[in-house]
């Protein structure tokens, strides 16, 4: 059995960007994998941590929790406009778009969080 030196890197994520990670996976044109895919983790995580939001075991600072109700009582697409639709779209990409770069951020801070301690480990 070999031996490690070095743990297993695990992430750990902010909840700000958890819940972010929820709402996104709350719209709904998008599919919770979607959403798991272009963040880069688990589906099975992002289901987690929407049960977690449910339950209140994540909670943000200034956030407001999204409802998440069992039926919806929307407007079938066929009466919408294509416009309206056009829309609606527009506002789906902005969300996802300031997703990735809120993960983008995230993953830049890790990164250099991780040069910062190789380096202090360097100089000891």
């Amino acid at each position: 059995m070999p031996r490690y030196n070095n743990p297993r890197k695990t992430w750990r994520y902010s909840n700000d960007f958890k819940i972010s990670a929820v709402k996104m996976s709350y719209q709904p044109d998008i599919q919770s994998k979607q959403v798991a895919d272009a963040l880069g983790i688990h589906p099975l995580m992002l289901s987690r941590w929407r049960k977690e939001y449910r339950e209140g075991k994540i909670q943000g600072d200034s956030h407001k929790r999204v409802g998440v109700s069992k039926k919806k009582k929307s407007v079938p697409a066929k009466k919408l406009t294509e416009q309206a639709q056009l829309k609606k779209e527009i506002e789906r990409l902005k969300k996802e778009n300031n997703l990735l770069k809120k993960w983008q951020q995230f993953l830049a801070e890790q990164h250099q969080n991780d040069l910062d301690s190789s380096s202090d480990s360097d100089q000891s």
